[in-house]
């Protein structure tokens, strides 16, 4: 038999699958402290555990004075944040599409077990996607998805909705690291990106989790010549810039 879950926990899973389910939305606000001690019969310690919790894995954002909010996921942009490439190509005024060359169910061997934390034959589902800006090939998705995770991922139609999309929808991203290299494609790459022979691929590794444990596992393939990542830092406490006074850098010259 297993052990029940503390009261503060089912709080925290409450709220994360309100948010989850999309009935709590981003910038919505969270029931308060008194209002999940009135409603759900648990004592202030515990209901300000489980927001204190939800506020440190990235949910919810807490704000003096105000409430608590539901962390906005998809508002970031830049090469420091995990983006949606349709909306990425969207805010550039360009139309994304996209192909869908591979979606199937496998099990997790090497080093796909590996980053996702799982034990070899593991069932995963692979997505192998090209992605065009305005009809020009300008990325090579290939994916890796925990199946219990997405057990419905085969079933979706990659063609109207990005894997990423489809991903934040179930539940919000909780965490991400990513690593970007400059590397040589294969032929396969290649023909997909409609590259020059020479010519090297921008690569960003990137593993994502969500609820304490990594889920997807990605390789993000882009045409040198036609792509970059940019990003605008301001450290912690710091105003940012406006946009008005800054020349940005993609339109200096080399």
């Amino acid at each position: 038999m297993s052990a029940a879950k503390p009261r503060y926990q089912e709080l925290k899973d409450f709220i994360i699958a309100k948010i989850s389910s999309g009935e709590l939305q981003p910038a919505d606000r969270v029931p308060s402290e008194n209002e999940l001690v009135e409603s759900k019969r648990v004592s202030r310690m515990t209901a300000n555990r489980a927001l204190r919790e939800l506020n440190d894995e990235g949910y919810v954002e807490r704000v003096a004075g105000r409430g608590t909010f539901v962390s906005d996921y998809r508002s970031r942009s830049d090469l420091l944040e995990v983006q949606n490439i349709a909306e990425e190509i969207a805010r550039r005024g360009n139309t994304h599409s996209s192909r869908v060359l591979r979606q199937s169910q496998q099990h997790a061997r090497g080093e796909i077990a590996k980053a996702l934390h799982v034990d070899q034959g593991t069932a995963i589902f692979h997505l192998l996607l090209v992605h065009f800006e305005n009809n020009v090939p300008i990325q090579v998705e290939d994916r890796h998805v925990l199946a219990s995770f997405a057990p419905d991922c085969l079933e979706q139609d990659f063609d109207v909705v990005t894997p990423s999309g489809y991903l934040t929808g179930i539940a919000p991203l909780q965490e991400a690291e990513q690593a970007v290299r400059a590397v040589m494609p294969n032929e396969a790459v290649r023909k997909y990106l409609e590259m020059d022979t020479g010519e090297a691929c921008l690569v960003v590794i990137r593993r994502t989790w969500t609820k304490g444990r990594p889920v997807t596992f990605s390789r993000l393939h882009h045409p040198g010549s036609r792509y970059e990542l940019t990003g605008h830092y301001t450290p912690p406490g710091s105003p940012r810039t406006p946009s008005s006074h800054v020349v940005q850098l993609e339109k200096l010259r080399q």
